[in-house]
């Protein structure tokens, strides 16, 4: 518990809702859009050419939540044709932070990673020592 008698967030707890955030923040489409909006505002179709890969209803949702959550700024201007802009928070741009800190190291350690799964897939493949012949 917490000073004020309130419980503190603990996102090893089943029904913690700092699990949701960290969803929202680690999904595939939301580290993605939070790294790109580290560089600049996006309209949506940019971020979408941005963002290889995601569909318009994903990136609509992805943005959605994130808007929702505080991460994603959202700048509609009375215009024709309609423009809108999409931008870091300074919440957002924190998030962005970690988890591109993060899809950077995953990049940096992509060698050692598919050493290691060729050689637990290899290791997979023999039979155990002790079973050959029985039966």
């Amino acid at each position: 518990m917490s000073v004020s008698g309130i419980r503190t967030p603990d996102v090893n707890q089943p029904m913690c809702p700092s699990r949701l955030v960290l969803e929202h923040v680690t999904s595939r489409w939301g580290v993605l859009v939070l790294a790109a909006l580290l560089e600049r505002s996006y309209r949506f179709s940019e971020l979408r050419r941005t963002v290889g890969g995601v569909s318009e209803k994903m990136l609509a949702q992805t943005l959605q939540t994130l808007e929702r959550d505080g991460f994603v700024h959202r700048d509609a201007k009375p215009v024709i044709p309609p423009r809108v802009d999409y931008s870091l928070t300074p919440l957002g741009r924190e998030a962005a932070d970690q988890v591109w800190a993060l899809a950077r190291w995953s990049e940096r350690q992509l060698d050692e990673v598919e050493s290691a799964r060729a050689a637990y897939d290899e290791a997979r493949s023999r039979p155990a020592p002790g079973l050959v012949g029985q039966g």
